[in-house]
């Protein structure tokens, strides 16, 4: 029986590899995407995932979206992944925007407990959740976050991953709600760039071409705004690839705290590293990921599906 998820989302190019990664791996009962403003708006983020899954021919697979701003500020966007969203294609179809993510999360959960939620942006819609009916919430299996620098720079601050200092408010909701909670931060996501000669080895013509329109410009906007690194960050594929290959993942148990006041500091995951200050731990987080595996399991998926020699 497959797995069954919801994925919640702000593609984002590293976004839209990691539906196609879920979609292609054929592993999961996706019941949902549901999309956030986070990477870009909300009418960006919506239109983006309504084209990879017109792209990948899964239009069955319904797409609700959610909330237009953080719980508390303004958005601030990715420059990375351009004006778009998805620099490079930059889609043109309608975003057809639903404003119902957080009622249709409620819903399928009620409907599906035991269900995993996945999380490829800010925190937003799954606070709202929370908010609005914890009790239903309660039941989720598990949540997968991408989010997080735990012992490493943050890449939005000093300390900041982008995700938790989107909505540092929503973070701190989610990280504190007792439910099962997994996040794949900066830290282990850091040490497996893919380069864009790796892409080139995708075999699947029909979502090759595309690909390597994304991960040109994505590429060069790390490499100018974000770590300098000459290579595309797999921040959210990594973060499916762990409900793939969990056995790919070495994790540890925290006790992690959000910051959402201080100046400088604003969405740091503060893990509470003094031994006999320790309490209760609330998070697992992935410290390493088998970087050989992923990359061939990854580019292996995504080149299923191509009859052509």
């Amino acid at each position: 029986m497959k797995k069954q998820i919801i994925i919640d989302t702000d593609p984002g190019h590293d976004d839209a590899l990691a539906i196609m990664l879920a979609v292609k791996s054929d592993m999961f009962d996706i019941k949902a995407i549901t999309t956030v403003a986070g990477n870009s708006t909300i009418e960006n983020t919506t239109r983006n995932a309504r084209y990879i899954l017109n792209l990948l021919e899964r239009e069955d697979i319904p797409i609700y979206s959610g909330a237009e701003k953080q719980l508390e500020r303004e958005l601030i966007k990715a420059v990375v992944h351009g004006k778009s969203g998805l620099e490079g294609i930059d889609p043109q179809n309608e975003p057809r925007l639903t404003n119902n993510a957080i009622d249709k999360i409620i819903s399928i959960i009620k409907e599906n407990p035991e269900i995993t939620i996945v999380t490829l942006g800010p925190l937003t819609n799954i606070a709202l959740a929370i908010k609005r009916n914890p009790e239903i919430m309660k039941k989720v299996k598990e949540i997968v976050i991408m989010g997080g620098a735990i012992k490493v720079p943050g890449n939005k601050n000093r300390v900041a991953e982008f995700n938790i200092f989107v909505d540092p408010e929503a973070a701190e909701t989610v990280f504190n709600f007792p439910i099962k909670k997994i996040i794949v931060p900066l830290d282990a996501c850091n040490t497996i760039p893919i380069k864009y000669k790796e892409f080139e080895q995708i075999k699947n013509t029909k979502i090759k071409n595309p690909i390597l329109f994304m991960m040109r410009p994505y590429i060069e906007n790390i490499s100018k705004f974000d770590s300098g690194t000459k290579a595309a960050l797999m921040y959210d594929p990594l973060t499916v690839y762990y409900l793939i290959n969990p056995k790919a993942y070495k994790l540890r148990q925290y006790d992690i705290k959000i910051e959402t006041k201080g100046d400088l500091t604003r969405g740091m995951t503060v893990p509470e590293l003094r031994a006999k200050e320790r309490k209760d731990y609330n998070v697992k987080v992935a410290e390493q990921i088998n970087a050989k595996e992923f990359k061939k399991d990854f580019l292996a998926i995504l080149s299923r599906g191509d009859k052509k020699p």
